[in-house]
Parts: C-alpha cells; structure tokens; sequence
C-alpha cells in the first residue's frame, strides 16, 4: 500500500506539474496566467478539490492516442469563495489549446450537474480554441450537452463565464447563455466566425480583437458585462460579485453586518440634482451617496451608459439598482439601454435580489434609427421584466418622467411596491413645451405674439400638471421625500418587503419579446 500511494503522489505530482515547461513558458509570455494559479485567485487557499483529475481521452486516429496527458485540457472541481461553495471547471490552454473533446466535455457535465444538484454557483474559466477537430461530431456533440445545461440551470444558480484567451465558433454560445460574462483586454476574445473565416467570406481585413476582443464587447454588442486589464483584478471582481449573490433561487442573497448607519441623511442631494429638468447631472453620484459605504458594484459600465445598473448594499441586504444617466443622452430610453435593464431586472428577479429604480427620463430616443431598429420590441423587454418581476420592487423619481418612458420605469401602474418622489419631479406625458405646442398650437398661431403667448401656455401647462404634488394627489406616488432621507426611506422600505412573496401563475413558461 505505501508503494502504491507514493505511485499515487509521483501521479499526482505530474498533473499539477502540467505539461512541459515551454508551454508554461509560452502561456506567460502571452499576458496569460496558467490554469492553476488562476485556481488559485479565484478560490479560497487550500479549499479546491478536483474531479476526474487523472482522466485521459479515447480518441484514436490522427496521432491522438500518442497524446494522452491527464486531465484532457480542463480542470474540473469545487472550492469556497468567500467560505461558499462553488463548482468551477477551467481550460488548460497548453494541451490540445484547451480544445473540447468527448472526454473534455464529460467532464465539464459532471461538474455542471454537480452545480444544478448541490444549488451552487457555476464557474468557468475560458480558454480554449473551440472543438477539437481530431474528435470530429463527438466534440461538436460535447457542446451540446453544455448547452442544454446552460439552460436548465438558467434562474436556478449562478453561471458566471470568465473569458481569458479566445473562445470561438460554438464554443462562444456558452458563455452567451450563462449569466455574467467577465473578459480581459488584449487577451480574450469571442466571436463565432474568426478573421479568416471573414476575409475569406467578405473580403474584410480584421484583428481577432477588432473582431470579437474585450473592448467590443464591452462597449458595442453588451456580450460582456465586466472588463478588466488584467486576470487578476478580474478573478478578484468574479470574487467580489459571488459575495453579492445567493448560492441558488432557493436562497435570499448573503447580507452582512453594516457599519453605516442605515438613518443617515444625504443632504449632499439637495446640491448635488438641479432642479432645471435640462441640466445635466452624474446619477452615479446619487447612488453612492444612498448605498452602504457607497459601494457600488456596475453591470455593462461601457455600454448603454444612459442607463445604470449594479448592485450595492442598503444596511447590509444587497439590492439591484436601475437608474437613468442624464449624463448620457440626456438619460432616455433607446434599444440597448431597454436590453441592458431587461437583461439586469431578470437576473435579480431570478436570484430574490430586491430592485430599486431612480427615474429622471425624458422619453425614448426618438428616430428613424430607433424605430427601424425595432424600439418598440427592444422596449417592450424592459416594460416585460418589471410587469414579470416578483421581488420588493421601489421607484424613486428623481426629477423628470416624461410619457411611456416614466411607465416603463416601474410606475406604480406596472406593480411597483412603493414609489416616492422628491420635490423636484415632473410627471406627465411629455414635458411642458412640447405639450403646450400640441395643445394650444391653434391659439399660439393665431395670437399678435406667438411666443408670448407660447410661454403663458407653457407656465399655464406647468402649474396644472407638472408641480410635484400632481401625481401624489392623485395616488400613483406613495409620498413626496425630502431628498436627505431617501438612504432611510429606502431602507425602511427594504426591511418591510423582505419577506414579500408573490405566487407565479400557472404557465409553463411566458413569452417575452425577443
């Protein structure tokens, strides 16, 4: 026995060793940590245990089964992050380049049914260079199986994609249908057809990062959620972001013990918003003045900035927050913006993550772009997340909500729990120019001094419809606030909602605009 089990650490010891030097030499000098010690950020010191450590791959033909290297290209297993369990499987890009083979792909299930049977978190590390053509269908059929994982685990727990070299063809979907896609600059990229494929096809000359690297995703298609410059900052945010979420829908989120006083007054507020609706402001600003310790933790940071998502703490509970951005177009609604916060409100819907949102927005962008572009569909997800959406659910109005755009924003009128408002807001269809031109464009004509009598209708339209009491008296805000005591009045509101539950209809499924 003592024979064997020193066979078994001298085994052992060549599976954590890797292949040969070089090609952890070649990894390096590619800007690129290698599989373990990734591993070894992500997780908790000492806390990893791998599966199917020693398997090797049955693949015969096309030199295969003179290459038979332990762990066939993917580390599988579980750790703690946080003391918390999660499954995780990584890509060893220095054999067979991480490619997916049959073996390979087995192994990714396993750990995948793991994570769906033990309610914990899945993560996965991508750096591979898609099937691995020597396996042929077997390794095409592979992802199968993980797409289809993919989704059965959708809403249950969370699926957390990290991109840190290329993952390309099929391999790509994955990641697309996980919840949160991480990626580094300059050394992951994703797309479904290379740049040869395209120059091949179209004749076009383009980079693999022009094509489908970090900063493409990250600020035009909305694939990746988080960027970094470098592996370890991002592994260290997958960290940050895993203490924010549940272990699975079955869980409300981890809260902690909160050192800023959940009473404490913004007066910074009173300064900080103009009370001209046309004047600019950050809202990021607003909400790290509310939240804990003014963390806050941003989604999609580079695309659709006209529209703020993240999560933050309100006394220790996390929350999701949607905020329109009047530093960007003036905060509207357009097409990505409406995706972007379907996308968000979805997700905290799933996993019990209570949604807070702060409404100044003049409308939808208007357009031929927008409209061509399909606003009314792409529109209608956001409305559809907040009418599907069960957890505690507060609107704030910050200053302006102007016609379908203020309704879209979790009104009242779409099953927000409690709205509030500060003194500052304006509610109405549109704002008072625009209406006044509409409703009074007969008596503006015809008056000795259209624009004087343009202004009078403008103040006239304003003080009946747009003065901040309008909507309160009418019951569609539940109190007008003093801005210094938003942090209290939403943790209050918070703490009575906690405990909300709303039984789903019976259906199999809803349908949502896609």
């Amino acid at each position: 026995m003592r024979e064997r089990v020193t066979e078994l650490e001298l085994v052992r010891e060549s599976v954590l060793r890797g292949p040969d030097p070089a090609a952890t030499e070649r990894q390096h000098a590619k800007g690129k940590l290698t599989v373990r010690e990734r591993l070894d950020i992500l997780l908790d010191p000492g806390t990893f245990m791998e599966v199917e450590a020693l398997r090797k791959h049955q693949a015969t033909g096309f030199g295969m089964e003179r290459r038979r290297p332990h762990t066939d290209g993917v580390v599988a297993g579980w750790g703690r992050v946080h003391g918390r369990e999660v499954l995780v499987y990584a890509h060893d890009f220095r054999i067979f380049g991480g490619a997916l083979g049959a073996a390979h792909a087995e192994k990714i299930h396993k750990v995948m049914d793991l994570a769906a049977t033990a309610k914990v978190p899945l993560i996965s590390l991508n750096d591979g260079a898609g099937a691995r053509i020597q396996e042929g269908v077997t390794a095409l059929a592979g992802y199968g199986g993980i797409f289809q994982r993919n989704v059965r685990m959708s809403g249950v727990v969370p699926q957390i994609s990290v991109m840190l070299g290329p993952c390309a063809g099929g391999a790509a979907y994955s990641p697309a249908l996980t919840d949160f896609v991480f990626m580094v600059n300059g050394t992951s990229q994703m797309f479904v057809t290379g740049p040869d494929v395209v120059r091949a096809v179209t004749g076009e000359d383009i980079t693999h990062d022009a094509l489908g690297g970090a900063e493409v995703h990250g600020t035009r298609t909305g694939v990746a959620g988080f960027v970094y410059e470098d592996e370890r900052a991002c592994l260290n945010d997958v960290r940050y972001l895993l203490s924010l979420l549940p272990a699975s829908n079955q869980e409300l989120p981890p809260s902690v013990p909160a050192a800023d006083p959940p009473e404490r007054r913004n007066d910074v507020l009173l300064d900080l918003v103009p009370t001209d609706p046309a004047r600019s402001y950050d809202m990021a600003e607003v909400i790290a003045e509310i939240v804990d310790d003014g963390e806050f933790f941003e989604f999609h940071e580079g695309w659709a900035p006209n529209l703020i998502c993240g999560l933050a703490r309100f006394d220790g509970h996390v929350t999701g927050i949607v905020a329109n951005q009047p530093q960007h177009l003036a905060g509207v609604l357009d097409i990505k913006a409406s995706e972007k916060g379907a996308r968000f409100i979805q997700m905290c819907d799933a996993f019990n993550i209570p949604l807070v949102s702060l409404v100044d927005v003049p409308g939808f962008l208007p357009g031929t772009d927008q409209e061509h572009g399909g606003i009314i569909r792409h529109g209608a997800k956001l409305l559809y997340a907040y009418c599907a959406a069960s957890v505690p659910r507060i609107q704030v109005i910050v200053r302006k909500a102007y016609g379908g755009a203020y309704i879209v924003m979790d009104s009242r009128s779409i099953g927000a729990d409690l709205s509030y408002a500060w003194p500052t807001n304006e509610i109405a269809v549109m704002g008072a120019e625009g209406a006044a031109n509409v409703i009074f464009r007969k008596d503006i004509a015809a008056a000795p001094d259209p624009d004087r009598q343009r202004a009078i209708r403008v103040e006239e339209y304003q003080r009946t419809f747009m003065h901040p009491y309008y909507a309160a008296e009418r019951g569609l805000v539940d109190d007008v606030i003093d801005p210094a005591t938003t942090r209290a009045t939403l943790t209050r509101a918070l703490s009575l909602l906690r405990a909300k539950h709303v039984p789903a209809p019976y259906r199999k499924h809803g349908n949502p605009p896609a």
